[in-house]
């Protein structure tokens, strides 16, 4: 074969073009394949991990990716998630004669006693009474009150002793398996029915009342620390009323816990991070209860307290104030009412729903002045009148 003068062959320049596009090729499917991993596994905080391809292309994309796991518990809140699950779910302890379970936590004496012993009258199988008196031992006027002192500490106003006193109740009322519902009361608490009507409004309904709500205000998110994480998020943070009426399966959940309970008795207290005060007994328990068992609770609590006023305490009823006209109108109200705290006040309102039905929100009340007794023992001569 003959080759023109002045031309050469040149056998590697071909092969040497053709050798570099494939390598180009290689490395940008390489590193758009890193980067859609990377995507996958990291996405950005607010899309899902296949924010950036079909639906149908991410169908098979997740088949041979990793699986994004959840988050990732610690040893103790694993148990305490497993301890919890299984407390809620186990069947109730039978009792041939189911009781309520009424726990006063008091400073002293109890001022309306004799008004609770006209209550309690004629229902002494339905009921068993605990006294937490922190710190003076009450004279009792009353034979259904005598020998019914639990061992008590010293409790202070916004700290952890107080959900000490609450437990320690609990753990009391517990040792009796006839005690099916369990509901906390001060000295300043008064009835607003009867017993039967209080009876069967806690009894026949599988329901725990607790008043629990979101504030993102300054007295309710705004009490968040940091130090919760990683067990208690900023999220499921909540606040309510210390005042409860649960149900046998939550005051055991609660005697149970110790992890979420450490945490406020480290990093809930007045003067936290500087000017911060927070208050364990306004969030504790909503707080538990609400990520333990969301759906087990009415998120209003059966105590009514006025707070209409704005202040640090709620209103206070002298013995003017107490009137055939007020207690009707406290056992007609059906709505519960939350109001966050800050400049941005938002009034929340819900009805009050029982067994899935419209009905009056309170079953007790408070703030009452011992001066008040008269008044209510001449109202409450008889009971059905509400």
């Amino acid at each position: 074969m003959k080759v023109c003068p002045g031309f050469r062959i040149s056998p590697m320049s071909r092969s040497k073009s053709s050798s570099k596009r494939p390598l180009w090729i290689i490395v940008l499917v390489s590193l758009v394949c890193i980067l859609l991993i990377m995507v996958y596994l990291y996405p950005p905080q607010q899309y899902s991990s296949c924010y950036l391809l079909s639906s149908k292309f991410c169908g098979h994309f997740e088949y041979w990716l990793p699986p994004i796991s959840a988050k990732v518990l610690n040893d103790d809140e694993l148990t305490a998630r497993v301890v919890m699950r299984d407390i809620i779910s186990m069947p109730t302890v039978p009792s041939k004669n189911p009781k309520i379970a009424f726990m006063f936590l008091t400073p002293g004496s109890l001022p309306f006693e004799k008004l609770w012993d006209k209550f309690f009258l004629g229902h002494e199988d339905r009921f068993s009474i605990y006294v937490h008196a922190s710190r003076h031992k009450p004279v009792h006027v009353s034979h259904l009150f005598i020998g019914r002192n639990i061992r008590s500490e010293r409790v202070a106003w916004g700290k952890i002793s107080m959900v000490d006193a609450e437990k320690r109740l609990l753990a009391n009322a517990l040792q009796d398996t006839d005690n099916q519902h369990f509901v906390l009361l001060s000295e300043s608490c008064v009835p607003l029915h009867n017993f039967d009507y209080v009876y069967s409004y806690l009894m026949e309904t599988n329901v725990s009342f607790v008043d629990c709500f979101g504030d993102p205000g300054p007295h309710g998110a705004g009490r968040y620390s940091e130090h919760m994480l990683p067990e208690i998020e900023k999220k499921d943070w909540r606040k309510g009323s210390q005042w409860f009426s649960i149900k046998r399966q939550h005051a055991l959940l609660v005697l149970a816990d110790s992890l979420y309970y450490t945490k406020f008795k480290l990093h809930c207290k007045p003067g936290m991070d500087g000017n911060k005060n927070c208050y364990a007994d306004e969030h504790y328990l909503p707080t538990l209860l609400n990520t333990a068992d969301p759906t087990g609770i009415t998120n209003w609590s059966v105590t009514h307290v006025d707070w209409s006023e704005g202040k640090w305490h709620p209103r206070a009823y002298r013995a003017g104030d107490v009137t055939f006209e007020l207690l009707k109108n406290l056992t007609s109200i059906n709505e519960n009412v939350h109001v966050t705290s800050g400049f941005k006040r938002v009034v929340m309102r819900k009805p009050c729903l029982w067994n899935g039905m419209k009905r009056p929100c309170y079953l007790f009340a408070r703030k009452f002045y011992p001066e008040a007794l008269e008044n209510l023992m001449n109202i409450f001569s008889n009971f059905t009148v509400f």
